[in-house]
């Protein structure tokens, strides 16, 4: 990964990045944790501009961000309530759960949307919701462009300090994702275990 990740940028440049980074939106396994900070090593070897990378990195994770929006969208809030309502007992999930989660999303979803693209795991994630509450497109746009340049100038500049030891940030934030998304994945089992508890026991 670290190879292709390599030869990509040595080749196209900014452009590798901006490509990088927004199939790094599409297939999470390709890690922004590694990209960016090549970049700023990259840039303390005088090979590339502090500015243009960042802007390239910005560009295409916003990019990238789109087609999981879409996918949220155009599935629609009526057909996840209407799938809830079908297969939604499996799981305890009702349209009128789905009704809280879209009414607390469309209360908070720019901040949801600007944090998400700060925690590895999420960002890629927070897109879906997103799209699936409808949330205005100009407003998630905003959110996810400043949340995504705070993201990529943060790594860009630890790739810079820390030069030729630039994959130490994806040794250390790798495992954050995998946290993150444990816990994700552990408080929603546990949502959906107290649910059915509730339900067994009214």
């Amino acid at each position: 990964m670290t190879e292709w990740i390599t030869q990509m940028m040595e080749s196209l440049g900014y452009l590798g990045i901006g490509m990088l980074m927004f199939l790094e939106n599409l297939f999470p396994p390709i890690p922004s944790e590694l990209i960016m900070p090549l970049a700023g090593f990259t840039i303390s070897q005088g090979k590339m501009g502090f500015l243009p990378a960042i802007a390239a990195g910005t560009i295409g994770t916003v990019l990238g961000a789109f087609p999981w929006y879409f996918v949220g969208y155009f599935f629609g809030e009526a057909r996840l309530k209407a799938w809830a309502d079908r297969y939604g007992k499996w799981i305890t999930v009702s349209s009128k759960d789905i009704d809280k989660a879209v009414n607390w999303f469309n209360r908070h979803g720019g901040k949801a949307v600007f944090l998400g693209r700060l925690v590895p795991g999420v960002r890629t994630l927070i897109s879906l919701p997103a799209g699936l509450a409808g949330m205005n497109f100009p407003l998630f746009l905003l959110y996810s462009t400043i949340g995504t340049v705070i993201w990529t100038t943060l790594l860009t500049w630890l790739g810079y300090a820390l030069g030729e030891n630039y994959d130490e940030v994806d040794h250390y934030l790798g495992p954050v994702s995998k946290i993150v998304l444990l816990s994700l994945g552990i408080g929603f089992g546990l949502w959906i275990w107290r649910r059915q508890q509730r339900t067994n026991h009214p």
